[in-house]
């Protein structure tokens, strides 16, 4: 599905501690007001030089952030799929050189994903800092806590409970990032032909979509071929994501899973967004805020290099 293969090798190995509630530490936007107060426009910079030579790269970074940054960029949703680390890493570089091993990796990874969302049409928001780096990852635990492309909407909502976030405006409105994007054809292909066995397509799929997906995706084909996750507004944060849901056109299983299952609470929260973009604009902020305050690493307890 689609957050943080980036940085230097192992840099980014766990910028939150995935278990548990929601943490009551107190990070503030201001955090770095007086250590390093150009470090939003430092990175935004870097950011907007990225974008100019690569449209895709603000929902590469989304995806860095609710992932790996979480876990391990090694884990099984991740693998030969994340992307993204270079530009981190020249995030690092240009905050490190204004203000040495002050800025953790975390936030620097937080940051840019709220600027990837605001300069792709997306809304705003002050990011909450004051997170540190942890010193270890777990694989196997990042492999059994995120969300796979296939998952049931009953699976998506344990994981998303398992973490500390609710399981429906929560997982409807960080889904929503895959408003932007591309997914590889690997990780849908067997909706096209197989779906659960069944030798048939997903019954869920749009059948006008099916035929372009399958032309772009054939059997035995080439799984890293990519497809839009929106095909009317693919580089752009909006809305028509929900839109898609409704006429049948989820790309990923996990994504149609959310307005197609049968007695889904989460199908009327799609509804919802699909007819009023500041009504999700609005949730996916405080989703994001919350996935980001989930027991962060703070001070002595994380590093910072």
């Amino acid at each position: 599905m689609a957050s943080l293969r980036y940085l230097l090798a192992a840099a980014l190995v766990v910028a939150f501690v995935l278990e548990g509630s929601p943490s009551q530490a107190q990070l503030s936007p201001s955090f770095y007001s007086s250590t390093c107060p150009n470090v939003l426009n430092i990175i935004e910079d870097v950011l907007k030089k990225a974008f100019s030579s690569d449209i895709r790269i603000g929902a590469s970074l989304i995806r860095l952030h609710f992932h790996d940054c979480f876990v391990d960029k090694f884990a099984a949703p991740n693998n030969n799929s994340a992307r993204g680390f270079e530009v981190i890493d020249n995030m690092k570089a240009a905050v490190e050189k204004a203000c040495p091993r002050v800025v953790s990796c975390a936030d620097i990874l937080t940051i840019a994903a709220e600027r990837s969302v605001a300069l792709s049409g997306g809304p705003s928001w002050a990011v909450p800092l004051g997170r540190r780096d942890s010193r270890t990852a777990n694989r196997a635990l990042a492999n059994q806590k995120l969300p796979g492309p296939s998952d049931t909407l009953d699976v998506l909502k344990s994981s998303f409970r398992n973490v500390g976030c609710n399981d429906n405006f929560d997982l409807v409105a960080l889904s929503g990032a895959h408003t932007f994007g591309r997914a590889q054809c690997r990780f849908f292909r067997g909706r096209l032909y197989d779906f659960n066995n069944t030798g048939k397509p997903d019954p869920t799929l749009d059948r006008t979509l099916l035929k372009q997906l399958r032309e772009l995706c054939p059997q035995g084909g080439n799984g890293g071929v990519l497809a839009n996750f929106d095909v009317k507004t693919p580089d752009v944060f909006d809305n028509k994501y929900f839109s898609n849901l409704r006429l049948r056109k989820g790309l990923l299983q996990s994504d149609q899973e959310l307005f197609s299952t049968p007695g889904a609470d989460t199908a009327a929260i799609v509804e919802d967004f699909g007819r009023n973009q500041n009504a999700f604009f609005k949730n996916f902020v405080t989703s994001m805020i919350r996935m980001g305050n989930l027991k962060p690493l703070q001070e002595i307890k994380g590093r910072l290099d």
